[in-house]
């Protein structure tokens, strides 16, 4: 009986597939005597359009700083002389120490100068009085005009040599010639100095110089007279004004020594200091922007996209003018411009771009 039920099962699937084989065939026949083909189906790909975050930026005026750094220096360093020889027996100031106008930094031995003094004076003394004498007898008529004469000359001579004789000792002081600081003591106390040798060298420090290098570009919009915002390593921010402005370039760095006067008459600044100088130049049409969205054209040079009014991508080259805490100024923007904020490294130049807007016052 199983055997049986096996039989007729293999008989209806042998029967069954060749029912299908038959049907197939038939179909096959019929759609080719139709010209019928098959084509396969075909995909339909839809092209998505990118999303970037954009923000309105108009171009508003802001005035350009010139940011240098530069250097304190002293207003002047001079090297006080001696103008007499003689032997230094007293130096009366320290190193470091505020010198006033005339004060003595070197005395030398006054030697026989004194006594030189008080005998020119005597004999000044003496031909005056043959003056006097010498016009009372020519009144007289007992001594010619031409003896009078003589007498005056003689007068006029030991004149020079007591003025001669008190400048001579006057110079045994070597004094200061302004307000200043003795950077160095030269001279010690038992050297002997020679008319020209050294004795000290001080400098000015008030006012102070803040020097610094101006290119081509930067020179043309600064003056004489300008004021200037200095700010030192140290924190403290002073304030000056351009006093010179070199009328010859370095031949090697191309650049205009600028030199900003600024007031230190507490001695407070010192030469030799780092110093960052902001100076005012022009008035310019300019977009502050998040620093992070520049971008570089195929050329290197540093750009910014953004998107046309038809959705497509714009590129504009931009030249940082200034910074802030909160972006930087730049030219070369439409005055309006819809700026791309976020997504600008992930299109192209003429791509089509579907803008989104931020409100956000922190991007």
């Amino acid at each position: 009986m199983r055997i049986s039920v096996m039989k007729f099962s293999r008989s209806y699937i042998t029967a069954f597939a060749s029912i299908t084989l038959i049907i197939s065939w038939f179909l096959f026949n019929s759609f080719k005597s139709q010209n019928i083909e098959f084509q396969p189906t075909e995909t339909i790909k839809t092209e998505q359009i990118p999303t970037v975050l954009v923000k309105n930026s108009y171009a508003s005026n802001h005035e350009v700083n010139y940011k240098i750094f530069g250097r304190t220096e002293a207003n002047r360093v001079v090297t006080l002389k001696a103008e007499t020889s003689g032997l230094v027996i007293n130096t009366p100031s320290k190193e470091g120490q505020i010198l006033d106008t005339g004060q003595i930094v070197c005395r030398l031995q006054t030697d026989a100068r004194k006594a030189k003094l008080d005998q020119a004076k005597a004999l000044l003394e003496l031909r005056r009085f043959d003056l006097k004498t010498t016009e009372a007898l020519v009144a007289k008529g007992f001594k010619s005009k031409i003896q009078l004469k003589s007498q005056m000359a003689e007068v006029d001579v030991a004149t020079a040599n007591v003025k001669q004789s008190q400048i001579e000792l006057s110079n045994v002081n070597i004094r200061n010639q302004f307000n200043s600081i003795l950077l160095k003591q030269i001279a010690e106390i038992g050297d002997y100095l020679l008319p020209g040798q050294s004795c000290a060298t001080v400098i000015e420090l008030n006012p102070l110089i803040v020097v610094v290098e101006l290119t081509e570009q930067q020179v043309e919009k600064v003056q004489l007279d300008q004021n200037a915002e200095i700010e030192l390593l140290s924190g403290n921010t002073l304030t000056g004004m351009i006093s010179y402005i070199e009328p010859v370039s370095n031949p090697a760095t191309r650049t205009f020594r600028t030199e900003i006067e600024v007031d230190n008459s507490d001695y407070k600044f010192r030469g030799g200091l780092t110093a960052s100088v902001s100076i005012k130049s022009e008035i310019v049409k300019a977009h502050l922007i998040p620093s992070k969205i520049l971008t570089l054209n195929t050329s290197g040079e540093i750009s910014v996209r953004y998107v046309n009014t038809d959705n497509s991508v714009g590129l504009s080259v931009v030249n940082q003018i200034d910074e802030e805490p909160n972006g930087i100024w730049v030219t070369g923007l439409p005055d309006e411009a819809l700026i791309i904020i976020d997504g600008q490294d992930y299109v192209s130049v003429g791509s089509i771009v579907e803008p989104k807007f931020t409100n956000s016052k922190n991007i």
